[in-house]
């Protein structure tokens, strides 16, 4: 098996010649063996279809190493950030391989402060997956796994709190959001209708069947843009399959 790309904050690789559920155990059981805080460890993933696997396997890790998780399914990067602060969690895991192509899959490791680690630990973190060791526990000892439902209310009132939402509410306006078959629609879609918006939301079934290159750029939204002029849309907003990032088309 050829070796993942990995990064002090995460790591990147193609599912079944790079990266697999081992080593996916190997990796996070490294860094969460790393965190001396008390509390549960969230785990998300972006709506690629290797994802529920990856997770599934990285869930049983960390239960089997004395760790609570807390597993909120499709949920995009930047909200697994605010459950480890809505949780008080040690730490979150995100399983995504952010704008790659479908075959990819990849992890992203969020410290208890609610951001991705920094330089400092993700070393210290490649330095004891290569030395790995699982750390595993005796039967009483084991961690529970909790599955919550409602990911996105947090998200969703972290964003109004910061926005003139009945200004915005007052205008209707006309919106197409292209959160291309990954995990943006769980919390933009939702956002944007509380804000009174007509919304025209594309690939919002987080299942990572991508219709265009999943890197959003000028060249790959060509087809987003056809439809948001199309439909008169006010404005045009595009993911990419984690949704870290939030392209504006300009109308």
């Amino acid at each position: 098996m050829s070796q993942p790309i990995i990064s002090v904050s995460g790591l990147r690789g193609i599912i079944g010649e790079s990266l697999d559920p081992i080593l996916a155990i190997q990796y996070t059981t490294s860094f969460v063996s790393l965190l001396t805080q008390p509390g549960p460890i969230v785990v998300t993933r972006d709506g690629r279809s290797t994802g529920s696997m990856l997770a599934q396997a990285i869930c049983s890790g960390l239960s089997a190493m004395g760790r609570a998780v807390i597993y909120a399914d499709v949920a995009a990067t930047p909200t697994t950030g605010i459950l480890v602060l809505e949780h008080k969690a040690a730490g979150g895991i995100q399983i995504s391989a952010s704008h790659n192509p479908a075959p990819y899959n990849g992890i992203k490791l969020f410290g208890g402060h609610g951001r991705v680690v920094d330089a400092d630990i993700g070393e210290k973190v490649i330095g004891v997956y290569r030395d790995y060791q699982f750390p595993g526990v005796s039967h009483d000892q084991i961690g529970s796994i909790t599955a919550i439902d409602d990911t996105w209310s947090a998200h969703i009132d972290k964003v109004l709190a910061t926005v003139d939402a009945e200004r915005i509410r007052s205008k209707n306006f006309k919106v197409v959001l292209d959160s291309h078959h990954g995990a943006g629609s769980v919390v933009g879609k939702r956002l944007l209708e509380s804000l009174n918006c007509q919304v025209e939301c594309l690939g919002d079934a987080p299942d990572g069947l991508f219709e265009h290159p999943p890197e959003p750029t000028e060249a790959n939204l060509q087809s987003t843009a056809q439809r948001a002029v199309a439909l008169g849309a006010d404005a045009v907003f595009c993911q990419d399959p984690d949704a870290d990032r939030l392209p504006n088309l300009r109308q």
